[in-house]
């Protein structure tokens, strides 16, 4: 056994990887040892930065505006499951009644809150919020309120006893699950928060924690600026360098020399050193003897623009967005280009919406939602207890991206159906919208249009057909 071990060794050795490999070629090389370790020890730093540039920087506002607008857009909206037609139709009455009054200070309805949190994790990393229960809500008494991550405090750990503990603010349990969080009354640092300073013990059950997740067992989040605050930063060094070299340059309009030193003064103003001479149109201005003008013809940086555009492109890489949304730039854009870009973005985007806004913010307010109906007696629902998981099934729908091709997509999309491919539910919900409500309202018009004598579409086109031909 021994000798087979040595032997196994002397080839990983022989045949080591050249990432393992060390050497001159390797020297200064960075490696990351716990992905924990290195968000405890920057993410509140970096957050902090990213907050900064989401303010001041447009591309990084674009960046950021783009993201929330793909993820969330209007909003993911849920759609319940219940096999009973009146059970369905009265959660979603209840839901489109309960969501303009689901923020606390009534600033957004629960898809504006959405877009909030989704923005905050983009920017910070990560976002919270909280669960309450309000007795004097409209309506079915639950409120969501967001929290700020400084809120859940990054330094605080502890050993509680019996193998739970705290890590990052969050309580694990034995079995190292998460049961709750250690919340501030207010973001520390805030003039206007309280004075409290002891954090809050509130239950997982109660908290929803917001983050893309990128190794097993990761505690908190890191905002999704890391990757390109560096460059975000020496670009902005740049172009201030490159505005501030261009102002320079425009100030000067030509120097006046003297080689010999013979012309004694020269005619203008002198204030603090600095000679003013002024210029009109079409004017001649008499110089001392001895003296020349020379006009300032700076050289301009021709490479500024392809720099910049460099750039953007690596920041648009890091943030997962096609360089257009980042840049607004559609010089040189074909339909076949953009479309590649899009169809690639969407796929990441449709990632991001049922693997973790959906799973971790959405989902756990739905059931929330209709537990508490059922508890007020607004849902009817005796069965609740044998069958619980009829009520709280629902499908979520995001908003549907819009065509690069109208057409194209519309006539692909019906050929689809028609060859068995997908079903008229399957492509209404795609769009956002619930099938049995878009056939209601189809049945609607259809009544409504022949009460009144009118005809569109198929119909009209038949019937002028047949009066052509009769």
């Amino acid at each position: 056994m021994r000798t087979i071990l040595h032997r196994l060794l002397g080839l990983a050795r022989a045949r080591g990887f050249d990432a393992a490999g060390g050497g001159r070629r390797w020297e200064g090389a960075r490696t990351v040892d716990g992905l924990n370790a290195t968000i405890l020890a920057g993410a509140t730093t970096a957050a902090r930065r990213a907050g900064w540039y989401a303010r001041n920087n447009p591309w990084v506002a674009t960046a950021v505006d783009s993201l929330v607008g793909n993820v969330v857009g209007a909003g993911i909206k849920p759609q319940s499951t219940h096999p009973d037609r009146a059970v369905r139709e009265r959660l979603q009455a209840l839901w489109l009644r309960w969501t303009d009054h689901a923020a606390p200070d009534g600033l957004a309805d629960f898809y504006g809150l959405q877009a909030m949190a989704v923005r905050a994790m983009v920017e910070s990393g990560e976002s919270f919020a909280r669960l309450r229960v309000a007795s004097d809500a409209a309506g079915i008494p639950l409120h969501l309120e967001l929290l700020d991550r400084e809120q859940v405090p990054m330094d605080l750990h502890r050993e509680i006893g019996g193998g739970a503990r705290i890590r990052a603010g969050i309580e694990f349990d034995a079995a190292g699950r998460r049961v709750a969080y250690r919340v501030l009354s207010s973001r520390p640092g805030d003039p206007l928060g309280s004075l409290r300073m002891d954090p809050l013990r509130v239950p997982a059950a109660d908290c929803l924690h917001l983050f893309k997740p990128l190794a097993a067992g990761q505690l908190r989040g890191i905002t999704w600026l890391a990757p390109v605050l560096l460059r975000l930063h020496e670009l902005d060094q740049f172009e201030d360098a490159a505005l501030v070299k261009a102002k320079v340059a425009a100030l000067f309009t030509g120097f006046i020399t003297d080689p010999d030193g013979t012309a004694g003064g020269l005619s203008g103003t002198n204030t603090g050193g600095a000679l003013t001479v002024g210029m009109e149109p079409g004017s001649l201005i008499p110089l001392p003897p001895g003296t020349d003008i020379r006009f300032s013809n700076p050289t301009e940086h021709d490479a500024y623009a392809p720099f910049v555009k460099n750039h953007l492109r690596a920041v648009a890489a890091g943030l997962g967005l096609p360089y257009e949304l980042v840049s607004g730039d559609l010089e040189g854009v074909t339909y076949s280009s953009i479309r590649a870009g899009l169809i690639e973005f969407r796929r990441r985007v449709e990632q991001l919406q049922h693997n973790v806004v959906v799973h971790l913010f959405c989902r756990p307010v739905w059931e929330r939602f209709v537990r508490l109906a059922v508890l007020t007696g607004d849902l009817p629902a005796r069965d609740f207890d044998r069958n619980p998981n009829a009520y709280l099934g629902c499908e979520w729908l995001p908003p549907k991206f819009d065509y690069v091709d109208p057409m194209k997509d519309v006539q692909a999309e019906i050929m689809a159906i028609g060859a068995g491919l997908k079903s008229r539910s399957q492509a209404i919900s795609e769009r956002g919208y619930d099938a049995e409500q878009v056939d209601a309202e189809i049945a609607a018009d259809r009544e409504r249009a022949d009460g009144l004598g009118l005809s569109f579409g198929q119909a009209a086109s038949l019937q002028q057909k047949e009066a052509a031909d009769g």
